[in-house]
């Protein structure tokens, strides 16, 4: 088996932000949040990174991170636009919003066929243990009656920003560690009395999550079948659930994987981590983040001048 490669989902632009987020220093000589990323995928075992960006940035983001990466991985580059779908399918008409993370990966199959591959934001900090545990994971895993993928799951607690409302794919597990559902929360915070709550949702009414509940963080590991059942994703994507909503409809990564746990086709592992998330959601979170990498850089835990 060849050896896993990182898939890097980097072509938003982060909207509850303002500017590009995924360029933006944080660390204490002007690092990215993905410079840290790569140096502990680096760490873990990976040698090629795929960067999934919009064409327009591309001289941004080798300037910024590429040129850097180059001195530690194998980088190439596959681009999100709307017009790259399976064979028949066209974006509807006046459709400018990205078709959503699972067609992002799509995208990349031209790079990444036949290749294990993890699959991470790029304006998440995962931390180092993430990726030991996706990239052993994949070092061994082998299809048998069910595509048998993983996902790194990490505490809801570990994951909330004190300065809004953060959306998590709430997981669900069974006795063997195998996700079973995913919900996506899209306003959960902590509440005045400590409580982790979302907020209703549509028809869905408003809830709580209990602490040590596992959510996802898009950090997820596939083996070779997953590019070609995204392809068939995306055709069910198009025919059954854009229509809806042309304009705006996204065919999100963590709901293709549960249409192929649903449908009996997968199974997807939980890898446990209490690794604290950082991120940089709201333009307030910086400052967190920054320190927090200053504290571990400190400690030892990065060098200074990664």
């Amino acid at each position: 088996m060849e050896k896993p490669i990182l898939v890097v989902m980097a072509a938003g632009m982060g909207s509850r932000y303002g500017g590009l987020k995924q360029i933006d220093p944080v660390g204490p000589q002007g690092q990215i949040i993905l410079d840290y990323s790569i140096y502990d995928a680096h760490r873990a075992g990976f040698a090629r990174v795929v960067f999934i960006i919009r064409p327009e940035l591309e001289q941004a983001f080798e300037a910024a991170i590429g040129r850097k990466a180059r001195r530690l991985m194998q980088v190439d580059y596959a681009y999100q636009t709307l017009d790259r779908l399976p064979a028949g399918l066209t974006a509807p008409a006046d459709r400018q919003k990205p078709l959503g993370t699972a067609h992002a990966v799509w995208c990349a199959g031209d790079l990444a066929a036949g290749v294990p591959i993890a699959v991470i934001n790029a304006d998440d900090f995962y931390g180092a243990d993430a990726f030991r545990k996706v990239y052993d994971y994949l070092c061994t895993a082998e299809d048998d009656d069910r595509y048998r993928y993983c996902m790194v799951g990490y505490r809801v607690e570990n994951t909330l920003t004190e300065n809004g409302t953060v959306s998590r794919g709430v997981c669900t597990v069974d006795e063997n560690g195998c996700l079973t559902g995913i919900v996506e929360r899209t306003a959960i915070s902590r509440a005045a009395d400590g409580r982790i709550v979302y907020a209703a949702d549509g028809d869905a009414p408003a809830g709580e999550i209990a602490a040590g509940t596992p959510v996802s963080m898009n950090l997820w590991g596939f083996t070779p079948s997953f590019l070609p059942a995204l392809t068939d994703g995306l055709r069910r994507f198009f025919a059954e659930t854009l229509p809806h909503n042309p304009l705006k409809g996204e065919y999100y990564l963590p709901f293709a994987v549960d249409d192929l746990i649903g449908a009996g086709r997968a199974s997807a592992r939980v890898l446990p981590t209490d690794a604290r998330w950082f991120g940089v959601t709201y333009r307030e979170d910086k400052p967190v983040v920054c320190a927090a990498i200053a504290g571990m850089t400190a400690q030892g835990a990065y060098p200074a001048g990664l």
